[in-house]
């Protein structure tokens, strides 16, 4: 059996697409689904139960389920935004270095989503080397809870028996409950079908135009294709960046979205928030050389195959699910 964590969340719901795409149902899916929306992303899949987030960890250290394969950790407050910060170190840290203590201790594959954020404003570029990673310094708490995370397994030698997924701009399928947090894709489609426009960030450094801040963006499909390959190869250990390898400006994301659709290009540049604007990241890649010469043997879809395969294949087909 396999545990996902967050596993009715964005990328956690595409991890069993994938898992039931390969003929494994055997899954407890563990969650927090409130009074949202993203139940949904459940309706389609074949699972064995469903766990509050809240009783898991203790009902698991009291070994109560059995036959565990691995734990794909999905689970976590996503939003950059959040302030809160003793509510992340509890729910992104602590609780994800209990889980990794426990699949040490039971000899159980765990895979760990951490994030692009982790690297900040790019200072010390986006290499995947462990030994750089004392000198990241991520922007925002969201950020730095998921770098303590990485931090503390590579201080308890832990990062040989262990994934750490450093996930860029995912977007895709079974996102749309994210609401501010879903992706520009997501949130441009549903503003071209009402003002036939697309706003997008003003820049507010001379070395970018407006729109042309960059970010690496990744399609949900591939990132998953990624942690089928890790389940199957539990040999492979350590911090990985997820993304295309490939910095595309917003400008060209936008474009895509349009073509997408079939439609003239129309675009609105507008102020960004106060909130972010010290925190915002201009640049982000992926170096991607560490997978690569690991030979994976899936090529990732480009920035115009994804958003095209989005849009044809579910958004206008007013289907928002895998």
């Amino acid at each position: 059996m396999y545990v996902v964590t967050g596993g009715a969340g964005f990328i956690g719901s595409a991890v069993l697409w994938k898992l039931n795409q390969n003929g494994v149902d055997r899954i407890l899916v563990v969650d927090n689904l409130g009074k949202s929306d993203k139940w949904k992303n459940l309706v389609n899949r074949r699972y064995t139960d469903y766990i509050h987030r809240s009783v898991f960890l203790d009902r698991l250290e009291k070994n109560e389920f059995s036959h565990l394969q691995g734990i794909i950790h999905m689970g976590a407050c996503s939003a950059t935004t959040e302030r809160d910060a003793d509510f992340l170190m509890d729910n992104n840290f602590h609780y994800s270095r209990r889980l990794a203590r426990y699949a040490q201790k039971k000899k159980i594959r765990f895979i760990n989503a951490s994030s692009a954020a982790t690297y900040g404003d790019g200072g010390n570029g986006f290499k995947d080397r462990q030994s750089q990673l004392s000198s990241l310094k991520p922007l925002n708490m969201y950020g730095y809870s998921k770098h303590l995370f990485d931090l503390w397994a590579q201080r308890n030698n832990m990062l040989d028996k262990l994934v750490s997924l450093k996930f860029f701009n995912v977007f895709g399928p079974n996102e749309y409950h994210k609401d501010d947090m879903s992706s520009v894709v997501f949130k441009a489609f549903g503003q071209i079908q009402k003002t036939g426009r697309i706003s997008l960030f003003k820049s507010y450094k001379a070395d970018y135009a407006d729109g042309e801040q960059q970010r690496d963006f990744v399609y949900v499909k591939d990132c998953v294709g990624l942690i089928w390959w890790f389940l199957e190869h539990p040999e492979i250990n350590g911090v990985f960046n997820v993304g295309s390898g490939k910095a595309r400006s917003w400008n060209d994301l936008a474009r895509a979205v349009f073509n997408a659709m079939n439609l003239p290009h129309k675009i609105t540049y507008i102020p960004m928030p106060d909130s972010i604007k010290d925190r915002y990241q201009y640049f982000t890649c992926a170096m991607m050389s560490k997978l690569e010469n690991l030979d994976y043997p899936i090529k990732f879809h480009t920035l115009e195959q994804a958003v095209q395969d989005y849009i044809s294949g579910y958004l206008s087909q007013n289907d928002l699910y895998l």
